[in-house]
């Protein structure tokens, strides 16, 4: 075959970008873990050994790593007075947890990737789902760190606003189930914004619903939030006016099954809410930057774990508006509407 040299040159050029992304993933852990990132915020331009003091951390694997932060553009370095700043922009992304912008929990779930690398490989030639639960433990807090900034700043503000007739039955006073809640964070935004209703979070996932219950009593809401552990297709409670499903009906294995199940346990004017990744419906107009973290984490996380599962539908976290409809109206529901979207979610309302 042909060697195209320029073409070739030009993509080895890109790959460099790519072997420095890789790389600078392991150092934005180590800064967090480290709290380096916090260490340096709002402090202005500091030498190795100014961040040394403040942090106790050695001095000499401070330096390196400051370097490769300023080489990767995410400090900025003054060589005429050697020092690193942690600029308000960048902080914004690295060091405050409450940032709409905060991005260490990413990397967190890369963390995972890397570590289940073996079972997934095992996976791959034995056609066997993989759990959410069989993964490393760095998945289920990088997913709460990477979703919950996203959701605080969307949730109570865009997203249920754009459900109609939601936002006043909240205020009033109603009963919500969130599936599939993980740690808690969409569950307690919700109990936080609207005190007069009651809500109740479901996870098959033991550990998560441990972690969401501490959740709920450090943001002083756990008497109007209870969280149980039980799946998509059996939690129970029924005349719920709102059920929410975060970022995770692509992940079941029978999501029919699970929508079935939802429209039982809502009352006949309930409303079903379900925040998926943003994607098209087509492969080819999802191939660009969005599309390609929502491919990579599904091809290591989404498809697995639906087919770990009953019915195996393997969805994947680029479903898409068109398909995620006809699981819906197999589950039984005639109304179905794109209410809002982002960059990184489209936000879907379906009723009876």
């Amino acid at each position: 075959m042909a060697i195209d040299q320029e073409r070739l040159q030009h993509f080895m050029g890109r790959m460099v970008g790519e072997f420095g992304a890789v790389a600078s993933a392991a150092l934005i852990l180590l800064g967090d873990k480290l709290g380096l990132y916090r260490a340096m915020a709002g402090r202005g331009p500091m030498t190795s050994a100014e961040l040394a003091t403040r942090t106790g951390m050695t001095e000499r694997y401070l330096r390196e790593w400051l370097a490769a932060q300023a080489a990767a553009g995410f400090l900025e370095y003054t060589p005429a007075t050697k020092t690193y700043e942690l600029q308000a922009e960048q902080a914004l992304c690295f060091a405050d947890d409450s940032s709409p912008v905060f991005i260490p929990g990413f990397f967190q779930v890369c963390e995972s990737m890397f570590c289940d690398l073996p079972i997934l490989e095992a996976a791959f030639r034995s056609g066997k789902g993989v759990g959410w639960h069989e993964h490393n433990h760095a998945l289920f807090h990088g997913t709460e760190r990477f979703f919950r900034p996203g959701y605080a700043a969307n949730l109570v503000s865009a997203w249920i606003p754009a459900l109609e007739g939601v936002e006043a039955k909240l205020k009033s006073g109603v009963s919500v189930a969130d599936v599939g809640c993980g740690h808690g964070a969409s569950t307690v935004l919700m109990a936080q914004a609207y005190p007069d209703s009651t809500f109740v979070g479901f996870d098959y996932h033991e550990p998560s619903i441990r972690r969401a219950r501490d959740a709920a009593e450090k943001a002083g809401v756990a008497d109007r939030t209870r969280f149980e552990v039980a799946a998509a297709k059996d939690f129970p409670g029924h005349n719920y006016q709102l059920v929410t499903f975060f970022d995770c009906l692509h992940d079941m294995g029978d999501p029919i099954g699970a929508a079935a199940h939802v429209r039982q346990s809502l009352s006949p004017d309930g409303t079903w809410m379900i925040v998926e990744p943003f994607a098209n419906d087509q492969t080819e107009d999802n191939l660009n930057p969005v599309g390609r973290i929502f491919y990579a984490a599904s091809t290591m996380i989404c498809t697995p774990a639906s087919l770990s599962q009953d019915g195996q539908m393997g969805l994947g976290a680029q479903a898409g508006e068109a398909r995620l409809k006809d699981v819906v109206s197999k589950g039984g529901f005639s109304h179905f509407r794109r209410a809002t979207e982002t960059p990184f979610n489209l936000v879907l309302e379906a009723r009876i």
